[in-house]
């Protein structure tokens, strides 16, 4: 439970997190957004034909698929800095407490368990594409895909980390002390999760049962962040996921059009690649990982209740 009172190190009145979400929003869904709206602007041939693209079909207008990917992780970037000012200013607690209830950030936890997954992904998509080498063209283009590779490697973790620290570090432990159950957190941030997901447009070409990937996936990097006191292993794990993603496989469907090596041309569909992951895969790295980190106590921090602890100071206290 170590993870979720660190939200006691610092202001947790209710009005506290509708400040920092509403603060979230507008760095990310404002402020994040306006390097992309000018952009776009500057490639549209008039205001007409800016006006009328959405801002999903901006690169659409001849603008380069690296650089809107960049663009697209940079709203992200405006919504990860306003969460550290609102946990900073407004909650007033180290930003380290929003990612790890250890002192500091666990880099080796994060690298370790990025390259588990990734080494799983380049499995996976080595696997379908030996199986089902029709539904695949090969898109090799070096200038983009070597631009592509330092991109995703540079920036999709800003996108991931957003994600994973506004998912499974502040709503989890807001979750967390607010219902004083563990296991109320993790269900409602995997819940939420999914269906924030909902928009991408995966699920509306694949259907509502695509959903369960993504609440699967919210709820396995749940289980990571309770189990492990910390957010290292759920970061290195989405930003494994995506980057492998974005790198070796690209649709017309998905939310991330990339120069990726391999274009799926395949019609979409529900395939072993949505449900695998969720009940074969996810499993074997949750042994993976209580192996490697000595996981004990599941049913306590899983099922426990959260209890506000004994401060000592500023950075300790008994739970």
């Amino acid at each position: 439970m170590k993870f979720i009172q660190q939200a006691y190190k610092g202001n947790n009145e209710w009005w506290t997190y509708l400040i920092t979400i509403l603060i979230l929003l507008f760095g990310w869904q404002f402020l994040g957004v306006i390097p992309l709206i000018a952009t776009a602007y500057y490639y549209a041939k008039d205001f007409n034909e800016f006006t009328t693209s959405a801002i999903d079909n901006f690169a659409t207008l001849g603008m380069d698929a690296n650089l809107y990917l960049f663009l697209i992780i940079l709203t992200f970037l405006g919504g990860l800095l306003a969460l550290f000012l609102g946990v900073k200013t407004i909650h007033k607690r180290k930003i380290v407490t929003l990612i790890t209830s250890r002192e500091k950030v666990d880099w080796n936890r994060f690298f370790y368990a990025f390259i588990v997954w990734a080494l799983i992904g380049v499995a996976m998509i080595g696997i379908d594409y030996a199986l089902f080498p029709e539904n695949y063209v090969w898109n090799f283009k070096p200038k983009s895909f070597f631009t592509l590779v330092a991109v995703a490697f540079l920036f999709l973790p800003i996108q991931t980390s957003m994600e994973e620290l506004l998912f499974r570090g502040y709503l989890m432990q807001g979750f967390g002390t607010w219902f004083k159950k563990s296991v109320v957190a993790l269900l409602l941030t995997s819940i939420i999760f999914g269906l924030l997901h909902g928009l991408n447009p995966e699920v509306e070409k694949l259907g509502w049962m695509s959903m369960i990937y993504y609440i699967g996936t919210g709820l396995v990097l749940g289980i990571f962040t309770l189990m492990d006191e910390g957010t290292e292993l759920s970061l290195g794990f989405h930003a494994a996921n995506n980057i492998i993603a974005a790198i070796f496989v690209t649709t017309n469907w998905t939310v991330f059009q990339t120069d990726a090596l391999l274009v799926d041309v395949s019609e979409p569909s529900l395939g072993w690649q949505m449900f695998v992951p969720v009940f074969v895969l996810y499993p074997l790295v949750l042994f993976i990982f209580s192996k490697k980190y000595h996981w004990k106590n599941w049913k306590e921090k899983l099922l426990g209740k959260v209890q506000k602890p004994i401060v000592l100071n500023e950075d300790e206290f008994i739970a």
